[in-house]
């Protein structure tokens, strides 16, 4: 028995939403604002143009009209530092990057007033069941599916994948 899907559009002056239904129960909904479109979630290329220590950051050239803000802990890598005795501290953002060094970012907030936007150097791609981390070792399945055994076979698939 298959289940019927439907697609619901509204289109008025301010937003678009698109909904998917299963079986007459939301799957999906997505909104797009009439009053221009978000960056949020795009992923690009950038060259680190300047390093703030005293900000623990970066400021990144995406192409934008101003340069991305990309914090210390936004980046992936070594999490810590460990020195001998010494507490665990977060890595400073001088051992991380430097000035012309291209990375892969995505964009976490859109640019605002003076500000350029809020990037992540931890990429993250969502399908509906899936949300590819690439430099992330979690595995995670999404709560969307319930049968447990689907779960594990879903689990042993990936890591199988992850061993190749």
């Amino acid at each position: 028995m298959s289940i019927a899907e439907e697609v619901l559009i509204n289109v008025n002056d301010f937003e678009t939403r698109v909904a998917l239904l299963a079986a007459g129960a939301p799957q999906e909904i997505h909104l797009a604002r009439a009053e221009g479109y978000s960056l949020t979630g795009n992923i690009y290329l950038g060259r680190v143009e300047r390093i703030v220590p005293g900000m623990q950051a970066a400021f990144v050239n995406i192409g934008l009209e101003r340069p991305g803000f990309l914090h210390a802990r936004d980046i992936e890598g070594p999490r810590l530092i460990l020195g001998e005795g010494a507490e665990d501290r977060p890595p400073d953002i001088r051992d991380l990057l430097h000035e012309g060094q291209q990375l892969m970012v995505q964009v976490a907030k859109d640019p605002i007033a003076s500000k350029g936007a809020r990037l992540t150097a931890a990429l993250a791609i969502a399908s509906r069941y899936l949300v590819l981390m690439p430099f992330n070792e979690h595995i995670g399945i999404s709560q969307r599916i319930e049968e447990e055994s689907e779960r594990e076979r879903l689990r042993t698939a990936i890591a199988a994948v992850r061993e190749t």
